[in-house]
């Protein structure tokens, strides 16, 4: 697996005419999830996001679907008001003629979840369509694949997919608490010693297949007259904007 990430099957850079063939092919759409949150010295701030839609950019190059770009908005915000917001979005998705949505957090925390699977129960309650919220490691999680906070995984995910976004010098040599507390702020294995783009890579991997399969097996689980492309065209009259 190389580090590239596919236009294709990414909805911003799509055309209509491609748009309309991924969503016949594989109905699906993957939304990411994550913030702009403290992730150590040493990297990126927006890394939920950022690691969220890379390995969903690597799941539908694989199995298909189509990948919505990435949301920064989270379950710190007033849910009274976010979570109709996103209600909202699926609802445009499902609208759009998919009949899978997968929400993916890259942000790991209960409370992540429970906001995409509230959005998600208006727009999946006539049983047309379905969706899910998952961490990226949801469905993957084992010896080579697991998350952290800014140490061993997400800094091995950065040095794979945006190696010029990460500086272990940052980090300098002296010790630290990797308790989550200050003024480090990382939480699990030490990443001077445990991180690398190679962990990062079988990560995405086992990560990427694992929703991609997920994605397939919710499908399969509608009705045989739910599992195709669910509007007539991607065109003016039909459809004109998500």
């Amino acid at each position: 697996m190389d580090n590239s990430l596919s236009r294709d099957v990414q909805m911003q850079f799509m055309r209509p005419g491609q748009l309309e063939a991924a969503a016949r092919a594989f109905p699906v759409v993957y939304v990411p999830f994550g913030l702009i949150e403290w992730h150590g010295r040493h990297m990126p701030l927006g890394n939920d996001a950022l690691k969220a839609h890379a390995i969903l950019v690597k799941c539908a190059e694989q199995f298909g679907g189509v990948v919505y770009p990435p949301q920064w908005l989270h379950a710190g915000f007033d849910q009274e008001h976010l979570v109709p917001v996103y209600a909202d979005l699926f609802a445009r998705l499902k609208g759009t003629g998919f009949r899978v949505i997968i929400g993916v957090s890259g942000h790991n925390v209960q409370e992540q979840i429970q906001m995409i699977e509230r959005a998600l129960e208006p727009v999946t309650a006539d049983g047309t369509c379905i969706g899910v919220g998952l961490w990226e490691v949801t469905l993957s999680q084992c010896d080579e694949s697991n998350t952290d906070h800014a140490a061993k995984w997400e800094t091995s995910n950065m040095m794979f997919f945006y190696p010029d976004r990460v500086d272990m010098a940052e980090l300098g040599d002296e010790p630290i608490e990797l308790d989550m507390s200050p003024p480090h702020g990382i939480g699990g294995l030490d990443p001077r010693e445990h991180a690398s783009a190679e962990v990062g890579m079988r990560n995405v991997e086992l990560a990427a297949r694992a929703i991609g399969r997920k994605a397939r097996e919710l499908l399969d689980s509608l009705a045989p007259e739910h599992r195709q492309f669910g509007i007539e065209a991607i065109r003016p009259g039909h459809w004109w904007m998500v």
